[in-house]
């Protein structure tokens, strides 16, 4: 097989597209018998995964291994920030914790240099291995205040040698200036890196914009690879909490309401993903008190702090709708912080969170945590109940839960240890993420409703459908006898 160059995508902004697109080529290249590997140098985001070995990557990047086949790796994200509050981030370094700082402290100290080495030897040791590495910018290649910082986008281009493409998004209007812009900011040796356009997201006829295509064009020297149409029949999981913004905020009468509790910091919340696609089920995040009453399940979802996010809960009336929902009989269960707020106490004696010690939770299970400079970053085969199915899912965690009285484990771990708490078959908590993608506990979440239907909805499939789906919708927009051209330039 042919060795191909290393392919990027970068933006003209953030929510372009991105990471969708790059999932999509990550899944033709699979499809044309290549070995592609996904790779961002710097990721921001609270949607997280542990790989195999017990680190800790984006999401995005996790999602993107999937699609090439792969069990994902350190190498393919090394820099993850994870927004702590509006101004700090816990920093995770080639897979584990390496501190908190301010967006200050970390964008205008001196450790860019060192972290952008590590993001080159990771990007050095994925290309040896495979063919092509597929990398992904962040947010806008012309961010010139921030440019020389910057350790993904260009800089990384340009270390790479990578065909790069430019995506820009025509739905939120002005792609001529964005476009033509983004690249005139560039130096010339980061104009040369620049290979093609991708308009994404175009609605109505494609044939109404060739004259826009070749303007394009014109204007940059360019050539436009392919304009995607806005599509929304192809799912495919989102780490960015914008697309938060796209989901339900609202019951359903003909359904099974399933409320997610919306949290400043909430993370992980990819965890509920296969409950969105199931037929039985209504799935919407939502604050709001009274839509959380009269939901008949209501989740707690995991949270980058988890007291700061239980305080704003007392606050604005949610915890007590919680509570209420609780006592009359609706089914509640807490995944990760959630699960620490459904307990009696949380003490975070050395402040790891903020300058509170000690919380009250919601008093719904009786367990009581303290948050540990220790995080647990692992994938984990569990029995989920008296089950004897194998399970699986992933903890990432600060924290250890107790059980004051009555302990009743949830989960029974393959390596013996014991997971979350059982009160009932309306009420539980669990740290492991991705719980629900095993089909065992859908059914016990959704017992005791009349249901008309059973499903036998298998979510794994599910995925590998919607991105060759994805894969298809590409090919046919993309000019690939160009995108193959590029790659196999010397």
């Amino acid at each position: 097989m042919i060795k191909l160059r290393p392919l990027m995508f970068v933006g003209t902004g953030s929510d372009v597209g991105k990471s969708i697109i790059n999932t999509g080529f990550c899944r033709i290249l699979k499809q044309d018998g290549y070995q592609p590997a996904p790779f961002k140098a710097q990721n921001m985001s609270l949607n997280s995964f542990a790989t195999p070995e017990g680190f800790e990557i984006g999401r995005a990047q996790a999602v993107q291994a999937e699609a090439c086949g792969l069990a994902c790796h350190t190498d393919m994200n090394p820099v993850l920030l994870k927004p702590t509050n509006d101004k700090s981030s816990q920093v995770v370094l080639n897979g584990k914790p390496i501190g908190t700082q301010t967006a200050v402290e970390y964008f205008m100290g001196n450790n860019k240099h060192a972290l952008f080495e590590e993001a080159k030897s990771a990007f050095h040791r994925l290309s040896q291995k495979y063919n092509p590495v597929v990398l992904e910018g962040a947010g806008s290649i012309s961010e010139l205040n921030l440019k020389t910082r910057d350790i993904t986008n260009m800089r990384m281009a340009v270390e790479a040698n990578a065909v790069t493409y430019l995506i820009a998004d025509i739905d939120k209007g002005g792609v001529f200036a964005s476009v033509y812009g983004s690249i005139q900011l560039l130096d010339e040796n980061e104009r040369k890196q620049i290979k093609g356009i991708i308009i994404n997201k175009f609605r109505g006829d494609i044939k109404l914009f060739e004259d826009g295509k070749k303007i394009i064009e014109d204007l940059t020297g360019k050539p436009v690879i392919g304009i995607l149409p806005y599509f929304k029949d192809i799912h495919i999981e989102e780490e960015d909490s914008v697309s938060l913004g796209k989901k339900s905020k609202t019951s359903s009468k003909e359904k099974i309401n399933c409320a997610v509790v919306i949290l400043p910091r909430m993370a992980n919340f990819t965890d509920f993903d296969v409950l969105e696609h199931d037929p039985r089920v209504h799935l919407f995040y939502t604050n709001n008190p009274l839509e959380i009453e009269t939901a008949d399940i209501i989740i707690l979802p995991g949270s980058k702090n988890t007291i700061s996010d239980l305080q704003e809960l007392k606050q604005n009336g949610v915890a007590l709708s919680i509570v209420k929902a609780h006592k009359n009989g609706k089914k509640v269960i807490g995944i990760c912080g959630g699960y620490q707020m459904m307990g009696e106490k949380i003490s975070d004696p050395l402040q790891i969170e903020g300058n509170i010690e000690n919380i009250a939770g919601l008093g719904i299970l009786p367990i009581e945590t303290t948050i540990t400079n220790e995080k647990l970053t692992e994938q984990c085969a569990f029995k989920f109940r008296d089950s004897n199915q194998d399970c699986f899912g992933y903890e990432i965690h600060m924290g250890e839960t107790i059980a004051v009285q009555n302990n009743i484990p949830l989960c029974i771990l393959s390596n013996g240890k014991t997971d979350g708490y059982f009160l009932n078959q309306n009420c539980w908590g669990s740290y492991i993420h991705g719980i629900l993608d095993n089909k065992i506990v859908i059914q016990h979440l959704l017992s005791g409703f009349n249901l008309e239907q059973e499903s036998d909805f298998n979510y794994q499939e599910f995925k590998e459908n919607q991105y060759d789906k994805l894969a298809d919708l590409i090919r046919e927009n993309i000019d690939m006898d160009l995108f193959y051209a590029h790659l196999k330039e010397d």
